[in-house]
């Protein structure tokens, strides 16, 4: 999958595709859908599937303070969608001059003149260009205008409803994961660089490894029942807490992991932590012993659900 970043980047070997428009946010099954609808009449007209993405999303540009929590940093959703028939990604950056850029010129700079769009699906309510201006039947009447068809995306139901990103963080907000993972097709996971931290999880006896994961939020947090996948050995099970550490002190929210019956080096490595099993909440023990006493609980309770002795 070929990723370019910013309209700049567009060459005339860009032109020609099928393609798509929105923030991807999680990739679910609504998501796979739209691609595999995508997929199809690329096969029928011979030409690459493009994915039109924006970063930052436009309610972190809008209203960062009361922006949903991502389901999917970028390097995630990239990760996603090279599982897919997506040939191309377009990232586009979402700031104050595009934020105020007219409708047409996203329609004349983007879509005809950069992507030579041959078929689009979009939203039927999706909004663009300055003070959201743009919608689909401008969309319609500029397909009509230069030669492209657009067309509704297909909407993509489970257990009655339909399947969105605000429907998987509310599944993970709950701590339901088997929800969450049928509405995503796979597990929630998070990616990250194994960093050092204060080792206090080595001086109480439970070693972890330190993700660090670039989020201004998270979509849950808590103690679970995980692996880890991105070193030898993988997966590699273990419990992981997610959160703030306010035993700790803490104030940033953190990944630490601690990996059963395992002690190798991976400093530096970057993996992938799928959240298998929501254990328990976080909250603040009184002592550090009340703390050890409670992961030894923790680790027992996820190496049950794991399966392992």
């Amino acid at each position: 999958m070929l990723i370019i970043r910013g309209s700049h980047n567009l060459r005339p070997a860009h032109r020609g595709c099928v393609a798509t428009i929105g923030n991807f946010d999680g990739v679910h099954l609504g998501h796979q859908a739209v691609l595999g609808q995508l997929a199809e009449k690329a096969d029928e007209l011979g030409l690459p599937v493009t994915v039109v993405t924006f970063e930052p999303q436009p309610q972190e540009y809008f209203r960062p303070a009361a922006a949903p929590p991502r389901l999917t940093r970028l390097r995630e959703k990239v990760q996603a969608l090279r599982r897919y028939a997506v040939d191309r990604l377009l990232v586009l950056r979402f700031d104050a001059a595009f934020a105020a850029q007219a409708p047409q010129a996203f329609i004349d700079g983007v879509l005809v003149n950069g992507l030579g769009v041959r078929y689009l699906v979009i939203g039927d309510d999706f909004r663009f260009g300055r003070q959201r201006a743009g919608d689909f039947g401008m969309l319609r009447a500029a397909g009509e205008a230069h030669g492209f068809e657009v067309v509704n995306m297909h909407t993509f139901g489970l257990d009655g409803e339909r399947v969105s990103s605000t429907r998987v963080r509310a599944a993970l907000a709950a701590g339901d994961l088997n929800a969450a993972e049928k509405l995503l097709g796979r597990p929630y996971r998070m990616s990250g660089r194994v960093a050092h931290g204060d080792k206090l999880g080595r001086r109480i006896g439970f070693p972890t490894a330190n993700i660090h994961l670039h989020r201004q939020a998270t979509p849950l947090r808590g103690v679970f029942a995980v692996e880890l996948y991105g070193v030898h050995g993988e997966p590699l099970p273990g419990v992981a807490n997610l959160g703030t550490r306010p035993t700790a002190g803490g104030l940033r929210t953190l990944l630490e992991a601690h990996l059963f019956d395992f002690d190798a080096d991976i400093y530096g490595a970057h993996v992938h932590v799928e959240f298998l099993h929501k254990l328990r909440d976080e909250r603040r023990f009184d002592s550090l012993d009340a703390l050890k006493a409670q992961i030894a609980i923790d680790a027992r309770q996820a190496r049950d659900f794991l399966g392992i002795d």
